[in-house]
C-alpha cells in the first residue's frame, strides 16, 4: 500500500488522499491496526496549547480534513482537497463492515446512558449484514471502564468507534489501543446522537457550504465559547498562509 503523504495544518499534518475509505479497507483486510483522527480547526487550535493532543494527532496513522476551516486552509496553501466529515467516513466503513459480517465485528463505545445502545439498533436495522460486538455509553465507573477493557481485549474487533468527545476520545484511544492492536480506531464525535435519532444533523444545504457548525450551534447554544476558536483559526491560517511554518509532515511536490 502506497504511503499516504502529509501536510501539516498549524504544527499538525492532515493526509492527503482522494479516497479515505479505500486506504481503511485495505488496512482492515490486511490486519493492520490505525487510529483515525477527524481533524476541525477546534481541535487544531487546541493542539497548538495541549503538546499531548499534538503528539497524539501526530502518532495517528491517518488524519483526515473533518472541518471546511482546514480545508480552506489547505486550499490557501495550495493544496486542493474535499472534506471528510468523519460522520460519513465511519458509516462508510460501517457499509463496508455489513458487507463483511462477522469477519468484521464493530464496537461502539461513547455517547450517553442508551444512546449508543439505540444507534446500534438502528444501524442493524439499516444494514443488516453489520455484526455489532457491543456497545457501551461514555460514563463507566471505574470497575466498569476495566471490564470494558477485559471484553475488548477477549472480542478483538475489527472496528471500534469513540464518541468521547475531542480531546477525551483521542487520548482514551491512544491509552487502549494495544488492547485491540489490528482494529481501526476511530473518534466519532456525536456521532452516535444523529445515528440514534436524538439529534438531527445539518441539512444537506447547509453541509454543502461548509455552515454545520452554525447547525450545530442552533442545537447546542452552549458551544458558542468553543466556537470562538473559528475566527482564531481564520486568523491564524491568514498568518501562516504569509509566513509559512511548515514543521510537521511533508507537502507534496
Amino acid at each position: 500500500m502506497a504511503e499516504l503523504q502529509q501536510f501539516p495544518v498549524m504544527g499538525v499534518p492532515v493526509h492527503l488522499s482522494t479516497d479515505y475509505l479505500d486506504w481503511l479497507v485495505q488496512q482492515a483486510q490486511a490486519g493492520r491496526g490505525a487510529q483515525v483522527v477527524t481533524l476541525n480547526a477546534e481541535m487544531t487550535m487546541q493542539a497548538e496549547q495541549n503538546p499531548e493532543l499534538a503528539q497524539i494527532i501526530r502518532q495517528a496513522e491517518l488524519v483526515v480534513p473533518d472541518g471546511a476551516g482546514v480545508v480552506l486552509y489547505l486550499r490557501l496553501q495550495g493544496r486542493r482537497i474535499q472534506r471528510c466529515p468523519g460522520i460519513e467516513l465511519a458509516k462508510a466503513l460501517l457499509h463496508q463492515a455489513a458487507l463483511r459480517g462477522e469477519a468484521w465485528p464493530v464496537f461502539f463505545y461513547g455517547g450517553a446512558p442508551g444512546v449508543t445502545e439505540q444507534a446500534g439498533d438502528r444501524l442493524r436495522q439499516e444494514l443488516p449484514g453489520l455484526a455489532i460486538a457491543g456497545a457501551s455509553h461514555g460514563f463507566l465507573s471505574a470497575e466498569e471502564q476495566e471490564a470494558l477493557a477485559q471484553t475488548l481485549q477477549a472480542q478483538q474487533p475489527k472496528i471500534i468507534l469513540v464518541g468521547l468527545g475531542v480531546p477525551r476520545q483521542e487520548f482514551w484511544i491512544q491509552a487502549h489501543r494495544h488492547l485491540c492492536p489490528d482494529a481501526l480506531w476511530i473518534g466519532v464525535g456525536g456521532s452516535f446522537d444523529i445515528w440514534s435519532g436524538t439529534k438531527a444533523r445539518a441539512p444537506q444545504w447547509l453541509c454543502k457550504y461548509h455552515l454545520e457548525w452554525a447547525y450545530r450551534l442552533y442545537q447546542e447554544p452552549w458551544r458558542w465559547r468553543r466556537m470562538g476558536a473559528l475566527p482564531k483559526f481564520a486568523w491564524r491560517a491568514l498568518v501562516y498562509r504569509l509566513f509559512p511554518r511548515h514543521t510537521v509532515g511533508q507537502s507534496t511536490p
